[in-house]
């Protein structure tokens, strides 16, 4: 499905988004506090544009997506690219000082796996940043959301999208995804440490921060 909207990919989310997905990379790189010198793993990277905005900090910084299809429509951004399976890493242990994961959680079949292999290959001490879709916190705005991403982001895929049924799928993993506060707890329990997180753009998206602790 990824391989089938790649060549797009990065149009349909500007559009979609109302341009807030460059807000949205911007202020994931801030959270996540990088700089030179530092190694930084940009997981479910897709064409790589997280990840050139991750190195902007001149920190070095690897794309990683299980999508071969995503990976290759990117290759003009010149960062490192490797395909990996979320839940089962190709790095050693401790090998990040920061973890990202931008909007692809979601994706990934098994969740708690996925969040446990990005702490294993976090050195102690590093951080994680999930950006990812979350629950608008406004009630009303909250009505509004819903029904855009059931009626009208479906319309505009078909307009921008080069698969536009794949977001047919988005719209509906959005709605099934745990609110702020689950999945705050769903990382804990994974063993990372100090879980919180940030609404942005009225909760639409939402930033979770957290470390590895110290043993």
């Amino acid at each position: 499905m990824f391989d089938g909207v790649a060549r797009r990919y990065d149009l349909t989310n500007t559009v979609l988004s109302l341009g807030q997905d460059r807000y949205w990379r911007r202020a994931t790189r801030l959270a996540l506090g990088i700089g030179a010198g530092e190694k930084v793993l940009d997981l479910a990277a897709g064409t790589a544009v997280s990840t050139v905005e991750l190195a902007t900090s001149g920190a070095w910084c690897v794309a990683a997506d299980f999508s071969v299809g995503m990976l290759a429509a990117g290759q003009a951004r010149k960062v490192p690219k490797v395909a990996a399976d979320g839940t089962r890493l190709p790095f050693d242990d401790n090998a990040f000082d920061a973890v990202t994961i931008s909007f692809g959680l979601r994706n990934i079949a098994d969740r708690a796996e996925a969040l446990r292999e990005m702490a294993r290959v976090t050195r102690p001490g590093g951080r994680l940043v999930v950006c990812e879709f979350s629950t608008p916190t406004n009630r009303v705005f909250a009505t509004a959301y819903k029904e855009y991403l059931m009626q009208a982001l479906p319309r505009v895929a078909r307009a921008v999208s080069s698969n536009p049924d794949a977001y047919v799928y988005l719209a509906e993993s959005i709605r099934a995804w745990p609110d702020q506060a689950d999945l705050a707890h769903q990382m804990s329990r994974a063993g990372w440490s100090a879980v919180r997180w940030r609404n942005l753009t009225g909760g639409i998206v939402a930033l979770h921060a957290a470390y590895k602790a110290l043993r």
